[in-house]
């Protein structure tokens, strides 16, 4: 890498939109890390951009575990010194579609919410240091439409009637989350935002979707590069607002 060359961290990234994130922003330049829990995975996944030419690395990184976490955040310290860009891709739904909110186990919410918020938070929290050391940081956390209270009470709104509790009540929190971050960080040049990819083609759906992977990964991409001038604190879709 170079001195002026930006330096970004996707998490669950060896398949989907995770995957697709890293391929875009390498495109652009940027030296992407391709983070993954299975190293055989991230490497598999990175070696295929890496041939392609594209500025790639794999990185190990479960997010759900303390230790995986600092020493991925040592690994980053020791070779770069800084992180220009943290993608908070990775994600899980494990709500059973034929039962109730009211329904829904214990054991999937704190799952879900292991994966979807704690694994956020904790991951953000190590790494900020590195990111403030940047010249512009930029943090991403990939939400969804889902998270919106505002869609959900609407019954007009085209989720109204998909209640998955644990998935979407996590998503709400990582809404929140990003709202008290990018407060937190508001007199300083890091910029905080949730984004909706969309309704994507992905195994997470079963494959059924409305747009493809490459359009799903634009809303990541375009807030991790972000200018100066950009939103913090926002929540959008391929750069419209989203209600919270």
């Amino acid at each position: 890498m170079n001195a002026t060359q930006k330096v970004a961290l996707v998490t669950g990234a060896t398949r989907g939109i995770g995957a697709e994130t890293v391929r875009q922003l390498a495109e652009q330049g940027v030296l992407t890390l391709l983070a993954g829990r299975d190293a055989g995975r991230a490497e598999a996944a990175a070696k295929k951009l890496k041939d392609e030419g594209l500025p790639v690395e794999s990185i190990v990184l479960d997010v759900t575990n303390a230790e995986s976490i600092q020493k991925a955040v040592a690994d980053v310290t020791s070779r770069f010194g800084r992180l220009d860009i943290l993608v908070n891709n990775a994600g899980i739904l494990l709500d059973s579609m034929d039962k109730a909110p009211s329904e829904q186990s214990i054991k999937v919410w704190r799952e879900t919410f292991d994966t979807n918020v704690f694994a956020v938070v904790e991951v953000t929290q190590a790494f900020l240091p590195l990111i403030k050391a940047a010249p512009a940081g930029r943090i991403v956390n990939v939400s969804s439409l889902l998270g919106s209270v505002t869609n959900h009470l609407d019954p007009e709104s085209k989720i109204y009637h998909f209640k998955v509790p644990a998935y979407n009540v996590s998503k709400s929190a990582v809404n929140a989350w990003t709202v008290q971050l990018a407060y937190e960080l508001r007199d300083t040049k890091v910029k905080v935002n949730a984004v909706h990819p969309g309704y994507v083609k992905t195994d997470m759906n079963g494959g059924e979707g409305e747009i493809d992977v490459p359009t799903g990964a634009k809303s990541s991409v375009g807030m991790a590069l972000l200018g100066a001038d950009g939103p913090t604190g926002s929540f959008t879709y391929l750069g419209d607002t989203i209600a919270w």
